[in-house]
């Protein structure tokens, strides 16, 4: 999306979307829930406004949508997405949005399970691939303070991991999260507990270690 300012006192914003970028999203999204044992993809548009626009982007998501007869495809509005992933999430599997509309519901949807810093999110492209946590919240608030939860950040390095196949060590490292956090009940500030960033890690690197697939070194 681009914007400028013709005039003083009014911007213009252009949304641009086209039909092979909306074809390779959608594809990626059926290609993902297929790969995953995911059985619904639900378009999130605006194509009753924007007839011209998201109309193409629900149009090609129906087009690529009939080559995966195995997958249940749904759409919805964003406005009414919006109150639907609150009020009822369980309808989601695997949701699939232009940008803007991705940003806004995943935001919500991150902080109906606890927040930044518990989920992570990944960037990926023809060639290049990004992971970092779900939302763009710097925290710069607690920066220095050992109170950040770093569970979004371990979780997006076991993306990383499974993305270049080294799907074992990732899901160490997400076992070890997750045992953390629901086991061991070692939570930080936002999340309600009174430990520190320090206490979940070694918590993790030590579930990771007590594992029985972890590879231990032997010394002679």
């Amino acid at each position: 999306m681009t914007a400028k300012q013709n005039v003083s006192g009014v911007v213009e914003s252009l949304k641009i979307i086209t039909k092979a970028k909306s074809e390779r999203i959608a594809k990626y999204a059926f290609e993902y829930a297929r790969e995953n044992g995911r059985r619904k993809v639900t378009a999130i548009h605006k194509a009753n406004i924007m007839k011209l626009g998201d109309g193409l982007f629900l149009e090609t998501c129906r087009d690529v949508s009939r080559l995966y007869p195995d997958i249940e495809f749904s759409d919805m509005i964003v406005d009414n997405c919006c109150m639907q992933i609150v009020s009822n999430p369980w309808q989601f599997d695997v949701m699939l949005f232009p940008n803007l509309y991705g940003n806004i519901v995943g935001n919500i949807a991150v902080g109906l399970v606890g927040g930044p810093g518990v989920v992570a999110g990944k960037n990926v492209g023809g060639d290049y691939a990004i992971f970092e946590t779900a939302t763009r919240n710097t925290g710069k608030n607690i920066a220095g303070k050992n109170t950040a939860n770093p569970s979004s950040m371990l979780l997006a390095s076991a993306l990383m991991l499974d993305h270049i196949g080294l799907h074992r060590h990732g899901e160490l490292i997400r076992n070890a999260v997750y045992t953390t956090l629901s086991e061991r009940m070692v939570h930080t500030p936002d999340v309600g507990g009174l430990h520190t960033t320090r206490d979940v890690v070694q918590s993790v690197i030590e579930e990771i270690e007590n594992s029985k697939q972890y590879p231990v070194a032997r010394r002679n």
